[in-house]
């Protein structure tokens, strides 16, 4: 089985354990190994990925997160920054599920993240490892 890197930005603990919670479910369901890393918030995980993957101790990757529409300007830089970020990771060949709940508003973020709701962390889990399952089967293809 696959090794599963989450990456958690933690700068909304209750909502990143509530992604987390749906996240390791799937993985645990598949019997893969999973581990935590958690950053400060969702701008520090691509880099964080993009160490963990230079490392290659890992198979695939979650990133978990929630950007909440604040006052300033400053969430459209985070949303997109993270979301390049994370792309840019992909399109090198990491099979990458992003978790990254980009909202309005507390209520919006929490029906993302509960594993009862949305299930946006699940949802993320399920991507890496079907990216991974595709990025498996075309190893050796001509």
């Amino acid at each position: 089985m696959a090794h599963i890197l989450i990456v958690e930005a933690r700068f909304y603990e209750d909502m990143a354990d509530a992604l987390v919670e749906g996240a390791q479910a799937v993985l645990e369901a598949g019997g893969h190994a999973v581990s935590r890393l958690a950053v400060p918030g969702v701008l520090e995980i691509p880099p964080a990925i993009q160490f963990a993957a230079a490392s290659g101790q890992f198979d695939g990757y979650v990133a978990l997160g929630v950007v909440i529409r604040g006052e300033t300007s400053h969430y459209d830089i985070v949303c997109g920054e993270s979301a390049r970020g994370l792309m840019d990771l992909a399109m090198r060949g990491l099979a990458l599920g992003n978790g990254i709940q980009t909202v309005e508003n507390a209520e919006q973020a929490w029906a993302r993240c509960r594993k009862s709701d949305k299930d946006k962390g699940g949802g993320a889990a399920a991507a890496a490892l079907r990216l991974l399952e595709i990025k498996s089967s075309m190893q050796g293809r001509a």
